[in-house]
C-alpha cells in the first residue's frame, strides 16, 4: 500500500510543490490559463523525465504535494493530471490551526455532529473530493501530521474543544510526549467520530497526532485502496513511535 521506490532498473524522484492559481510576489498575476498551465508543465516534466530515463535506465518519480481544500479542484485538473503524475500527496493536516478563533482538531479524519461556531473540514471530506474529480485513489498519497498544535488561556467548557483562546502555537510530536503526555493535569480525549486525540488541563488544549490515530487513519488507507502515506516530518518524531506506528499499521 505504501508507494514504490523499486523499478526493473533504478528509481529516482522529483517532487514539486503545491501550484496554485495565486500566491507569490504582489506583482504576480493569476489567469484563467493556469490551471491548464499546471496540467501542461506536468505533462513536459514527465515526457522529458521518461526521454532521460530510457536514456538512462531508469524511472524517474513525478509527484506533487497538492491542497486538502474543497477548493483544490479548481485550481487544477485533477482527472488529467494524474495521467502525468506517479502519486498526489495531500497535505491532509492543518485543516485547523492557530488562525482559526477557536480551538479545533488539526487533522480529523472524519466529520462530526458536534454543534461547533466555525467551519467543519476532515481528511475524509478531502479525500472525497479528490475521488469526485475523477483523481485515481491508488495515486493519492495521504498526508498525516507529525506535529499539532497548542492553545492557551482555553476556556474550560467541553474539554476545551471548540473553544477560545488567546495565543497559540505548533508543537512537534517530541515535546508533547515529553512535557504534557500525563503531566501537568493534562487528561487525554479521543473523539469517537474525527478518530483524533487531544489534550486539556483546564486552560491549555493540545490537539495532535497519536498512534491509535495514525492507526484508524492507515485502516483508512487501506480499506479505500489508497496510494499510501507521507508526514510533516520525521524531526517532530525522534523516537519514530509514530512513524513505526504508520510503517506497522500499512502492512
Amino acid at each position: 500500500m505504501q508507494p514504490s521506490s523499486e523499478s526493473t532498473a533504478s528509481t529516482e524522484s522529483i517532487s514539486i510543490g503545491n501550484i496554485r492559481s495565486a500566491g507569490g510576489l504582489d506583482s504576480n498575476a493569476g489567469r484563467p490559463s493556469d490551471k491548464h498551465n499546471f496540467t501542461l508543465l506536468l505533462k513536459k516534466l514527465r515526457e522529458t523525465l521518461d526521454a532521460q530515463g530510457k536514456s538512462d535506465g531508469k524511472h524517474y518519480l513525478l509527484t506533487i504535494a497538492a491542497g486538502a481544500g474543497a477548493a483544490y479542484p479548481d485550481k487544477a485538473e485533477l482527472s488529467e493530471i494524474h495521467k502525468y503524475l506517479d502519486y498526489a500527496a495531500i497535505m491532509t493536516y492543518d485543516l485547523h490551526g492557530t488562525w482559526d478563533r477557536y480551538t479545533d482538531l488539526h487533522a480529523p479524519l472524519y466529520d462530526n455532529s458536534d454543534p461547533s461556531p466555525q467551519y467543519k473540514s476532515s481528511v475524509d471530506s478531502a479525500v472525497k473530493t479528490w475521488k469526485k474529480s475523477d483523481f485515481p485513489m491508488d495515486k493519492l498519497v495521504l498526508g498525516i501530521p507529525f506535529y499539532g498544535y497548542l492553545y492557551s488561556s482555553v476556556n474550560g467548557s467541553n474539554q476545551g474543544l471548540y473553544q477560545t483562546f488567546s495565543g497559540a502555537n505548533a508543537i512537534g510530536y517530541d515535546r508533547i510526549k515529553k512535557d504534557y503526555l500525563g503531566q501537568r493535569g493534562f487528561q487525554r480525549h479521543f473523539h469517537p467520530q474525527s478518530k483524533v486525540p487531544w489534550l486539556f488541563n483546564g486552560t491549555v488544549f493540545i490537539t495532535y497526532e497519536d498512534t491509535e490515530s495514525i492507526r484508524a487513519k492507515t485502516d483508512y488507507i487501506k480499506a479505500g485502496g489508497l496510494g499510501g502515506a507521507m508526514v510533516w516530518e520525521l524531526s517532530r518524531d525522534q523516537d519514530a513511535e509514530l512513524l513505526n506506528a504508520l510503517n506497522d499499521g500499512l502492512k
